[in-house]
């Protein structure tokens, strides 16, 4: 039988992951949690929360649910909210439900609207039908 602390211990919020300014990264990142980010990372970065710092850059495609830019990205953004600080350069498309530009940003690119999929609808069953005698 397992403790009764474990499902309170599973609900913990994880600690953010911090790149540091010296720090340099080739090739993608992937997380389910929240990264920062002031280094440079040339790679793919696929997180569930991303902070870029004035000193960070991507260099490479982001997927997150949430993007906060203050340095530079070289490449698309994919979020369902975007943020791009008045220190925010950002070279690429940007697909967002939510996109909000402070004045002093750089945007170059296309703001595209995110489609979230709509879910299938099944086709209703046809009707049984008896054979003829």
């Amino acid at each position: 039988m397992a403790p009764a602390t474990e499902p309170a211990a599973r609900n913990r919020a994880r600690p953010a992951s911090l790149l540091a300014q010296n720090l340099v990264v080739e090739g993608s990142i992937q997380s389910d949690s929240e990264v920062q980010i002031d280094g440079l990372v040339r790679g793919d970065v696929r997180v569930e929360r991303l902070t870029i710092g004035e000193t960070g850059r991507i260099e490479g495609q982001v997927a997150a649910e949430t993007a906060e830019v203050r340095g530079r990205v070289v490449g698309a953004i994919i979020a369902k909210q975007v943020r791009l600080f008045s220190s925010a350069c950002v070279e690429g498309d940007i697909t967002a439900e939510q996109l909000a530009i402070e004045p002093g940003a750089s945007f170059e690119g296309r703001s595209i609207k995110l489609q979230r999929p709509k879910a299938a609808v099944a086709p209703s069953p046809a009707p049984a039908t008896t054979p003829a005698t």
